[in-house]
């Protein structure tokens, strides 16, 4: 298994059993999913300001705090990464513009 991803899901998952003392991410879970919401939120702000600097490597940074904070939240609703990368397959070879005229 070399899919970072998928190497993440697990962990993020096995976390749910943590005690919230003991790991970041349980006590993510823990505080429910207005936490993770606000934690991603903060985390999209950060992006937008790394890329602002225009620092590439900040950017890196930043992308990477946000992707994780969203795969918390997909954790905590119990949704498989092979579920996004399902709906990205999907949309593969649309346009973006025939993808949003699709949206119900």
């Amino acid at each position: 298994m070399d899919d970072i991803f998928k190497q993440l899901e697990l962990i993020l998952e096995q976390r749910k059993g943590a005690s919230a003392d003991s790991s970041y991410v349980a006590s993510l879970y823990n505080k429910g999913t207005d936490e993770i919401l606000k934690k991603i939120g903060e985390e999209s702000a950060e992006v937008i300001m790394a890329t602002k600097d225009g620092v590439n490597d900040k950017i890196i940074y930043e992308v990477a705090d946000l992707w994780f904070h969203t795969l918390v939240l997909l954790r905590h609703k119990d949704i498989e990464v092979d579920k996004i990368e399902q709906e990205l397959s999907r949309r593969f070879g649309l346009s973006g513009l025939e993808e949003k005229a699709n949206r119900n």
